[in-house]
């Protein structure tokens, strides 16, 4: 397999840029690069497991950073890590066990409405507190979606904590220390039930993304969140409403 090619580069560039996007704003790893793989026509069930296995890496590396720096909290990251890990295991079983082709419109609808979130959250504000209640539900349907979309862990986890009054810097460094095992379970599920192929794609995105964590984990504390958060929700409504166009 030929890894020193032109799209290889790119690979490398997004994964950088996805992770850059994921540890400074806790989300969109996932659905960044989901989205990448989905509109150069790999399958759903492939995209899922080429990005939870590049995640892996991004995700460890992004998690020993985020430590690091003093961004995690230890109540609220072992209150979510049992229930993702669970659903995390559960998602990739349901997705590697259907024809991927029906989820494609599905997938991409999904992806689609993130990008609303994202945007839609950047123009909220919320008076702060310490969100301690409905963490295993919440979790649980992260991990599963997370899994069974390629993407969405941090939309829906990180995003509902914020929307909810956390603090946004404790919030991004917990939830991406614990998605660095939802990525493991999905992962290891995805290798057991369909294996893993495009290890070129892996290998490029998980270069970028570890590169990308330690700058993330820093711009986690200094970059200016609404119109980085804004930018990342077009981007996402762009691919997606492009692929949708084109399956109608």
């Amino acid at each position: 397999m030929d890894f020193l090619t032109p799209e290889f580069s790119l690979y490398v560039a997004a994964g950088f840029i996805a992770q850059l996007i994921d540890g400074a704003l806790g989300m969109a790893y996932g659905v960044s690069a989901s989205s990448l793989l989905m509109a150069f026509g790999v399958p759903p069930a492939t995209t899922s497991a080429t990005v939870h296995a590049a995640e892996c890496f991004t995700t460890g590396a992004s998690a020993i950073s985020h430590h690091a720096f003093g961004n995690v909290d230890r109540f609220l990251f072992r209150r979510l890590l049992i229930p993702a890990v669970i659903g995390a295991i559960i998602g990739a079983y349901i997705l590697s066990s259907v024809d991927g082709k029906a989820f494609k419109p599905y997938i991409s609808g999904y992806l689609l409405v993130m990008g609303l979130l994202i945007i839609a959250k950047a123009f909220r504000q919320v008076p702060p507190r310490n969100v301690t209640t409905h963490l295993t539900p919440l979790g649980f349907f992260g991990a599963l979606v997370d899994a069974m979309c390629g993407g969405g862990w941090g939309p829906i986890v990180a995003s509902n904590l914020i929307l909810r009054g956390n603090d946004s810097r404790i919030t991004i460094g917990s939830v991406n220390a614990v998605e660095f095992f939802v990525t493991l379970a999905a992962s290891i599920t995805f290798l057991i039930t369909i294996g893993l192929t495009h290890w070129n794609i892996i290998v490029a995105l998980a270069i970028g993304g570890v590169i990308a964590a330690p700058f993330a984990a820093w711009a986690a504390k200094h970059i200016p969140h609404k119109p980085f958060m804004v930018l990342v929700g077009i981007l996402i409504i762009s691919v997606n409403l492009l692929r949708l166009l084109k399956i109608i």
